[in-house]
Order: C-alpha cells, then structure tokens, then sequence
C-alpha cells in the first residue's frame, strides 16, 4: 500500500495481529464499534433531551450551548444537506467505517461499557487537580469552569445542564479528537513526513490549543488583556492535551467518557 493510503497514526488502533484471541479489556475498549456502543446512550438522551421544541427553544436562550453540534450542522449544510440529526449519524457512520476498514469482530461485551464508564470517571479526576493548578499559577481561586463552559450557565436548570454535559463529551470530541486530531495526523506525517512520535505530539498541541479557542465561539469572550482570561485558556489547552492524549492511548469512546465525567462533576460541585 503507498504512503498516501496508509493510516499509521496511533489515532487509529490497529486489529489484533492473532484475530482469533479474545482481546483483553484495555484492547477491546479501544475499537470503533465498542466505542459506537458506549456512546449511542449518551447521543440518544442528548437527542430526546434537545429534540422538543420547547426544550430546544431553552437551550437555543441558554448562554452556552454545545457550539461543536453546530458547527457541524453547518459544515453538512455548506453540501446543501440538513438535519438535526446529521451530527449523530456522521459519528456513527465514522465509527462503522472505522470498524470496517479495521476487519474487527461484530462483538460487544457489556462488562467491557461499564469499565469504560468507570475509567473514563477516574480518568476524569486528574483535570480536577490540573485546574487547581493552573489556578495556583495565577494566584486565583480554583476553576469553576469545565472544559464545556459549564460555570458560565449555572441559571440553567440542572437536567439541561446534564444533557449538555453529555453532549459536549460526544461532539466536542467527535470534532477535535477524532475529526481534527484525526485528519492532522494524516497530514502532519503524510505531507510533512513527520515521525510517529513526533506527529502524535503536534496534532495532540495543535487540536487542543483549538479546542481551547473553540470556546470562545459562543457567548464567553476571550479577555487577552485579564490573567482570568489566560487562566481559562490555559486550562482548557491542558485539557485537550490530556484528552487528546487519552484519545492515542484509550480511543474516543474513554475519552468521551472521561470528557463527560469532568463535565458531570463540575455540574455537582456547582452551588
């Protein structure tokens, strides 16, 4: 196969070499088709949870909402195509197609979703300590901002806020992990004929100082002039690098998890 059509980045986890071995949990958790499974509740209760007019008519007021969500419906709309369920189906036709490239066996086991979703809890702790960090660099009280902007809603009612919670762990990273991450690698070692490892460190930088700026598209402003407005920032480019890093190693269905966890946990703590 020639260089153009080989997709070698550690973004995409490769089948096991013996496919008649049962692969272990850490291996099995890492597949397109598992990672589909583990995220189709969290697509559905954020379709049901948005879906009603008058819920959608709460969100579109809220000031923030999952701005990932849309900007895919407008990327589907540029090709005249609509449809709120367009992000949805784009994720699972992404996974299947990964799962079909990579020959991987129609098989899920349910003992393997409930590990995910206590790694992706205990993954998620560490952000925790990472913004207490950055907030004793700047000499602030702790964060109490998410990845998702969740401080910056706090007058939404809490079930909305769940709702988004889930949806900002699926779309955000569908966008930036396993679109933008994705496609960088394809081009940072196909093009520029980077190293594996020095390709995997770029994207990982490059998506998630994205990420970061990505917040800035809806209703938070980015204040440059303000070290609150660095903090913020920062926080949220350590937070891609650690999500993009979990991505490599843990693909996108722990990954999401982990992005969800955080967002959950940030909603309890909030007063």
């Amino acid at each position: 196969m020639s260089r153009s059509g080989q997709v070698e980045t550690a973004a995409l986890p490769r089948p096991a070499e013996n496919a008649g071995r049962v692969p272990g949990y850490f291996e099995h958790s890492r597949t397109p088709l598992v990672s589909l499974a583990f995220v189709l509740p969290f697509i559905v209760v954020y379709e049901l949870g948005t879906g009603a007019h008058a819920r959608a008519e709460a969100f579109r007021s809220a000031p923030q909402h999952i701005v990932a969500f849309t900007l895919l419906q407008q990327f589907f709309g540029v090709f005249g195509a609509t449809g709120r369920h367009l992000p949805a189906m784009a994720m699972a036709g992404i996974l299947l197609a990964w799962h079909v490239a990579r020959h991987d066996p129609w098989r899920v086991r349910w003992t393997t979703l409930g590990g995910m979703a206590a790694e992706g809890t205990l993954l998620s702790v560490p952000l925790i300590g990472m913004g207490m960090i950055v907030a004793y660099l700047f000499h602030r009280a702790p964060l109490a901002a998410s990845p998702a902007g969740m401080a910056a809603i706090v007058a939404t009612p809490s079930r909305d806020l769940l709702v988004l919670c889930l949806g900002a762990g699926i779309y955000e990273e569908l966008v930036f992990r396993l679109i933008v991450l994705t496609v960088l690698s394809l081009v940072v070692k196909d093009l520029l004929l980077f190293s594996r490892t020095i390709t995997g460190w770029t994207v990982v930088l490059i998506s998630a100082v994205m990420f970061s700026a990505y917040h800035y598209l809806g209703a938070e402003a980015f204040h440059w002039q303000t070290a609150a407005g660095w903090r913020t920032f920062a926080f949220r480019t350590l937070a891609g690098i650690y999500f993009g890093v979990t991505f490599l190693t843990r693909g996108f269905g722990v990954t999401a998890a982990t992005h969800a966890a955080y967002d959950i946990l940030v909603l309890l703590a909030l007063p």
